[in-house]
């Protein structure tokens, strides 16, 4: 029997100490491009890729599923914006809960939408806590969803957050700063958080190297994105994935 996506990601954490994900805007990129990076990101060693964007121009986003999938043998993950951009293509989907905002519609109301299409299309719905937490800049996440990042001096309210996503059964949690960021999640708000819950902990967003990647691993992220800093850069991404790769 083929394991869920889930497990498959904590066999990988397990086996290589923590995982490395990549984010892939299918906006930003042509089909052509968006496969030929997927596929460049699988051959240095990312665990997972994921596909998603703030802001959907295209039509073609169920299709740049297809294509990557038939280039990769890692699963391909769907990090949707929003209810809109649910396709039956993915592998999986990252079911996200903005619980860092106090908008009704990214905590509940695109998930009503959502649900009946992810049921439907027989998609793997992995119900993720997100988190986005302040970078010193406005990013797109932040404008687009229309709520307040968690201070990053805060630590005390991250782990509050957190530990209600566990409560309320999610699988993972997903601290990020977002697209753009200015910096990335500080590594004491990382421990502490990986400290206070039991809960796999994913981490993005302004990790623009592999010490810092790495020093995210260091604090006890189970998961490390990057996105467009090193999409292109075949030596920069097998750089990342072996920071990442703690036991390796």
């Amino acid at each position: 029997m083929t394991s869920s996506v889930l497990q498959q990601l904590q066999e990988v954490r397990q086996r290589r100490g923590a995982g490395y994900l990549t984010l892939l805007d299918p906006d930003r990129l042509e089909p052509d491009e968006l496969e030929a990076r997927a596929e460049l990101c699988a051959e240095v060693g990312a665990d997972a890729i994921l596909i998603g964007t703030s802001l959907m121009f295209s039509a073609r986003n169920a299709a740049s599923f297809e294509r990557v999938k038939a280039r990769v043998d890692i699963p391909v993950i769907s990090f949707p914006g929003g209810a809109s951009q649910v396709v039956p293509t993915a592998d999986a989907i990252l079911f996200l809960s903005l619980i860092s905002g106090r908008n009704p519609e990214l905590l509940i109301g695109e998930h009503v939408k959502a649900a009946p299409l992810i049921r439907e299309y027989g998609v793997e719905a992995i119900p993720t806590g997100y988190m986005l937490i302040q970078s010193g800049t406005l990013t797109s996440v932040e404008f687009m969803s229309n709520t307040q990042p968690i201070p990053r001096n805060k630590v005390d309210i991250a782990m509050a957050h957190a530990l209600a996503a566990e409560y309320l059964g999610m699988k993972l949690i997903y601290l990020e700063t977002g697209s753009g960021a200015g910096a990335s999640v500080p590594d004491e708000m990382v421990q502490a958080v990986v400290n206070y819950v039991s809960t796999p902990v994913i981490v993005g967003g302004g990790i623009r190297d592999p010490e810092e990647a790495r020093a995210k691993v260091v604090a006890g992220a189970s998961f490390v994105v990057t996105g467009s800093v090193v999409e292109d850069d075949h030596q920069r991404l097998r750089e990342f994935s072996q920071a990442v790769h703690a036991k390796e």
